[in-house]
């Protein structure tokens, strides 16, 4: 993998992060529109990134890319890519609970 690919995971993966963090904070405060739009842009970086990953993928299957040693560099950047998937898997499934939780409030004031 060269080393431009290994910082577009890094920066894909964190945008990834912080935008399925935002939409944690988002949610909490009942704003679950920019929430799942703050998901959505997540979901956007890291299609970005997995872009990105499959193309060094295929590169090093087909011979294309340059045979060398696996950096710490390429380890990070790929860490940084899986945490970022995980964040966001999670910040779907905490979305969804907090407006559960809202809607259920919602229902008992009635």
């Amino acid at each position: 993998m060269k080393q431009e690919e290994t910082f577009q995971l890094i920066l894909h993966g964190g945008n990834g992060r912080s935008s399925a963090m935002e939409a944690v904070y988002q949610a909490k405060e009942g704003k679950f529109d920019e929430a799942r739009e703050s998901l959505k842009k997540a979901g956007e970086e890291l299609v970005e990134a997995h872009h990105v990953q499959t193309k060094a993928l295929q590169d090093e299957i087909t011979g294309a890319g340059e045979k060398k040693p696996v950096s710490l560099l390429e380890v990070h950047g790929q860490d940084h890519l899986m945490n970022a998937i995980t964040v966001k898997d999670l910040a779907t499934e905490l979305v969804d609970l907090y407006a559960y939780i809202d809607k259920k409030l919602a229902e008992r004031m009635r």
